[in-house]
Order: C-alpha cells, then sequence, then structure tokens
C-alpha cells in the first residue's frame, strides 16, 4: 500500500463507524435488507440535497444512468451526444437503454462538453448527455439553451455536493444520474447509485423499471430489470451524506493548497475551475506535458499513490470500435488522455502529505 494512498477510504470509515456500525445493527436485527426504511429515509433526503423533489436508489450508478434513459422513453437507437472524455460507464449505459453514443470532444481548458460541437449534433439527436467532470460541472445553461427541446440528462457521478451558479448538482436537466462507488465524494461500502428528478412521473418509472417492471408483486407493467439499493448501502450513505458538506470543503482547501506548491511548475498544468462552478474536486488531475507515465512511476515508486483516469478514450477502447473512429477524431480528449495525472486528494489529507507529493512531483517533472 502507498504511504499517501490516491483515496483513504480508511481515514472516512473511522468518522461513521460508530455510526455505521449501529445502523448495520439495527437492519440486521430487522430484517429488511431490500427496500428497507433507510433507503427510502436516504432518497428523501439525497433529493433534498440536490435541491429536486424525487431520488431513487439504485444497485450502481451505470444502471442508474441507463434507467434514467428507459425512463424518458426514447426512440430505440436514437442519437445521445456525450463528450469523449468520460469514464466507459457514460457510453455503456447508452448503449445498454437500446440508444446510439455520439462521441463530441471537450473545450481545452476545463476538459468539459464543448457545447458548440455538440450543438453540432444535438439536431439529430433524442437526448444530451453532459458529464460533471472531476467534481464542476459541466456549462449547463449553454447546453440547455443547445439542446432546446432535447431532453437533457446529467451524469453527476463525480459531483456531489458541486453546484454551477449556485443551483446544485442534478438540479439541472430534466433527470440525473449518479454514482456511489466507494471512492466517489460520497461513497458507499460497495456499489449503490442514484436517480434524481423534479419530474414525478420519471421518478416513477426509473424506480418501476429498476423494480422488474413490478409496483405490485408478480404484476409486471413494462420490461425491466433489478437494479434496488440494498438497505446496508443506504445506512452508509446516510452517514456520510451529513458529513459531505464539511468533507467537500475539506476537499476544496487541499486543492488550493496543491494550487499553492505547485504554481509555476514548468511543464505541468494546473486543473482550473470554469467561471461560476462551486468545484468539489473529486479528483486533482494535473496535465503533464512531457513523460506522464515516467513521473507517474517516480510517484509511486515513492510511496505516493498517484493514478492516471482515463487512458484510452472511448472511442478508442475495442469495446467501441463500432462507432468508427480512428485516432485523431477528438484530438483535446486524446492529448488529455496522454497527460493527465491525478494526484491523492481526500478530505483527511494533511499539509505535510501535500507538500510531500508536491516536492517528488517537481522533482520529478525537473528531471524530463
Amino acid at each position: 500500500m502507498s504511504d499517501i494512498p490516491l483515496v483513504d477510504l480508511q481515514a472516512a470509515h473511522a468518522e461513521v463507524a460508530d455510526e455505521v456500525r449501529a445502523g448495520f445493527e439495527a437492519v440486521l436485527a430487522g430484517g429488511a435488507y431490500i427496500k428497507g426504511p433507510e433507503v427510502g429515509a436516504f432518497e428523501r433526503e439525497f433529493a433534498a440535497f440536490c435541491g429536486v423533489g424525487h431520488a431513487v436508489g439504485t444497485a450502481n450508478g451505470t444502471d442508474a444512468l441507463e434507467l434514467a434513459l428507459r425512463a424518458l422513453d426514447l426512440a430505440p437507437g436514437g442519437r445521445v451526444v456525450l463528450p469523449a472524455n468520460t469514464f466507459v460507464a457514460t457510453a455503456e449505459a447508452v448503449v445498454r437503454a437500446g440508444l446510439t453514443p455520439v462521441l463530441v470532444d471537450v473545450d481545452e481548458e476545463h476538459l468539459l462538453i464543448d457545447v458548440e460541437r455538440a450543438a453540432e449534433e444535438i439536431g439529430r439527436a433524442v437526448a444530451v448527455v453532459p458529464v460533471h467532470l472531476n467534481g464542476q460541472l459541466a456549462p449547463m445553461e449553454r447546453v440547455l439553451e443547445a439542446a432546446g427541446g432535447v431532453p437533457v440528462v446529467e451524469d453527476g457521478a463525480q459531483s456531489q455536493g458541486a453546484a454551477r451558479h449556485g443551483r446544485p448538482s442534478g438540479s439541472w436537466g430534466r433527470i440525473s444520474a449518479t454514482s456511489f462507488y466507494p471512492g466517489k465524494n460520497l461513497g458507499a461500502y460497495g456499489d449503490a447509485g442514484a436517480v434524481v428528478t423534479d419530474d414525478a412521473e420519471l421518478a416513477a418509472a426509473v424506480r418501476l423499471i429498476g423494480d422488474h417492471g413490478s409496483a405490485r408483486k408478480y404484476l409486471h407493467e413494462r420490461f425491466g430489470f433489478n437494479s434496488r439499493m440494498d438497505t446496508l448501502q443506504a445506512v452508509v450513505l446516510r452517514s456520510k451524506l451529513r458529513r459531505l458538506p464539511a468533507w467537500n470543503e475539506s476537499r476544496r482547501a487541499a486543492a488550493e493548497r496543491y494550487d499553492k506548491l505547485l504554481g509555476g511548475l514548468e511543464g505541468v498544468t494546473l486543473p482550473r475551475t470554469a467561471p461560476g462552478n462551486e468545484h468539489v474536486w473529486h479528483l486533482y488531475a494535473v496535465r503533464v506535458e512531457r513523460d506522464r507515465d515516467g513521473v507517474l512511476a517516480e510517484l509511486q515508486q515513492a510511496g505516493i499513490g498517484a493514478g492516471v483516469h482515463y487512458p484510452v478514450p472511448v472511442h478508442l477502447q475495442p469495446a467501441f470500435r463500432q462507432l468508427g473512429h480512428a485516432e485523431g477524431a477528438f484530438p483535446v480528449t486524446e492529448r488529455a488522455a496522454g497527460q493527465l495525472l491525478t494526484l491523492p486528494l481526500f478530505p483527511q489529507l494533511t499539509e505535510g502529505q501535500q507538500v510531500r507529493v508536491a516536492e517528488t512531483l517537481a522533482a520529478a517533472v525537473r528531471r524530463r
């Protein structure tokens, strides 16, 4: 294990261990392991946190996005516009929903969806999926304007607690999906996810599809599948949700320290917050201009758990060769894939640890 991990899940657990233990004991004594009262309580609390009327717990974030798309009853095979710079799950969910991913490049500065390029495709699309990346929102007011009447489905897997112009992640689109994978800002103790929306009919459709298309036992109103949140995960998420605003503030403070420690380092470009965004720093990813992989190896050899996210973009993955994109199709995304380096960042990260990360990174970069 690294001396300084990329994410310290054990430190987070230490802060909630007593609450979680007591909650688990209550669930185990009651026996409501699926759709228990803790799930309903979490759904209400998370909906309020996102500033919307409804939240539906799911088994994971990929299912959440698929369910959101399915609930919209889009035309089979319809084109869905999404950024090329995203985790493969965004495109997977589109395909699993019986739709066709249409990738567009991202802006150079923030690596978020390029709205002008997206606008060129929206006229032939049935939905748009902007991805809120690394902890900050896509330019949602511009996305909504470009979309017109085309439904906007937010991929908020990396933006729990983030906001744009004071409006929370999850409250911009017609419907939004998020992931509670353990390493997220709000992470479960296993897989879990949620769909949030202000539309009661859409929320009901998501709940129906995710429970085998059944609102009443053994009566299946529409084709569905099994994607329900476990009650034990809801216990964890309720406990962590109460702490999430403070944890996100700690992430912001850590990001500011990195900015100061690494400012002016030649050959490294620091991440930037887009105007109007309230960033929650799910990831702090710098761009290393020369020999990123060699720099990464030096950090890891020094006991620092740095990492690389999305080294092979979606359009160059063998699983998506049917999209027909060759190398060079999305140049901004491809450059970023070869340069991005994610540094350790979590709420309990200390200033001393960050100093060590910064000094090790600077020394490795200067040797290139």
